[in-house]
């Protein structure tokens, strides 16, 4: 499902090399020198960390139209047609991002306060076993900074994913449901008072949360809020939320891993990410125009954009080729770049499907890859060191 709490069939077998690599005919440097050539190299990196045997697409875009592509692999399960250039997937946790920005054009609406509590919105839903919602805030939720017990790691929900993912790809099991399973569990921590320094700790329950607030606040579901607020303004074609519907719309790639026994699992139809932490669909062109559009001013006051980047430390993601950490703010984490300044980006980790977009603090160049499995689920800590080197190169516009 969402970030790196996904632990989809653990037990797959090592991956394999196949597959060739491909840019498309006329395609131009963007900006500053970074070349198809470049990109081909990096993405074949990104192919080999991820295993060798991942099908690979990735897209730049940059200042002017200018539009970098390339590709490795097939559409998967069996198929000889080449990875589609522009691929719908499930974004996974990327859809926080999406979320994060409804919640937060409803506090400049002042529909909401990022320090209301949770309590106020959601009376009795956080609590039990520790929980204390009325010491988190929606802040808190957007930020990760609120201890809650993160529902995917549930025994239950774990025993599905690796042991009956066949009997229950559609299990559409909704937010409240989800929210009282987390609950069970004691949580990490409680956020201390007086706006002391938080600690942060990676949880999707934050997420459905956020969105059942968003709801009452916005008077509609979080689905139709994503849809009017976020890509019908932005004209973004190949993006939307399927709900339940395990099905996708447009061209995609199977994704599957090999069973113990050696026969393939196809993944690509299932209705577990149906919820605002995970349930966006979207293409690689798609999402550079979102986060384009969200650097550039054109989804959030500047208040709001300020405040979504006021970050805390995280722990999850390698050190990137700047030489430091970066930081997570309200639903996007805020990563140094070896040429000076940042860029913006929130992964991707679903079921067999990693999806890496991100776009430089000016909004001028941005970067999307999505990488999808064929026979086993890859070390992401490799992968996303492969990535971090891509999108250094492709945002400083840095030669191989």
């Amino acid at each position: 499902m969402a970030g790196k709490r996904t632990a989809v069939m653990a037990c797959i077998a090592a991956l394999m090399a196949c597959g060739t690599g491909e840019v498309p005919a006329g395609a131009h440097a963007v900006g500053g020198g970074y070349s198809e050539g470049d990109l081909r190299q990096d993405l074949a990196a990104v192919r080999a960390a991820g295993g060798g045997d991942v099908n690979v697409v990735a897209r730049v875009d940059g200042p002017g139209g200018a539009v970098l592509r390339a590709r490795y692999g097939t559409a998967g399960m069996g198929s000889t047609a080449p990875v589609p250039w522009d691929p719908e997937f499930r974004v996974a946790s990327t859809s926080k991002t999406f979320t994060a920005v409804v919640v937060l054009q409803l506090a400049a609406e002042r529909r909401l306060s990022l320090d209301d509590t949770v309590e106020r919105w959601l009376p009795g839903v956080v609590h039990g076993n520790g929980n204390d919602g009325s010491r988190i805030t929606v802040r808190d939720l957007l930020q990760h900074t609120s201890g809650i017990y993160d529902y995917i790691t549930d025994p239950g929900i774990q025993d599905k994913l690796l042991n009956h993912f066949d009997e229950a790809r559609d299990d559409a099991t909704p937010p409240p449901r989800l929210v009282a399973i987390a609950m069970r569990h004691a949580p990490l921590f409680t956020p201390p008072a007086n706006g002391s320094p938080r600690r942060w700790a990676y949880s999707n329950t934050n997420y459905l949360l956020a969105a059942m607030i968003a709801e009452k606040a916005g008077d509609a579901g979080w689905r139709e809020l994503v849809e009017n607020r976020i890509i019908a303004p932005l004209g973004l074609r190949h993006t939307y939320i399927p709900g339940e519907n395990p099905y996708l719309i447009g061209s995609h790639e199977r994704v599957t891993v090999d069973a113990p026994g050696g026969k393939p699992v196809d993944l690509t139809e299932e209705s577990f990410q149906h919820t605002a932490d995970s349930g966006v669909v979207s293409t690689p062109s798609d999402l550079d125009a979102f986060f384009r559009a969200l650097a550039g001013g054109r989804l959030l006051p500047a208040a709001q954009w300020t405040l979504m980047r006021q970050t805390v430390a995280y722990d999850d993601l390698p050190v990137p080729p700047a030489g430091k950490q970066g930081g997570y703010g309200l639903g996007l984490r805020v990563v140094p770049l070896t040429c000076g300044g940042v860029y913006y980006m929130h992964e991707g980790d679903g079921f067999g499907v990693y999806g890496r977009p991100a776009v430089g603090a000016a909004g001028r160049r941005a970067v999307t890859l999505s990488v999808t499995s064929t026979t086993a689920l890859v070390n992401e800590d490799q992968l996303n060191k492969a990535v971090q080197t891509l999108t250094d190169h492709a945002l400083c516009a840095v030669r191989r």
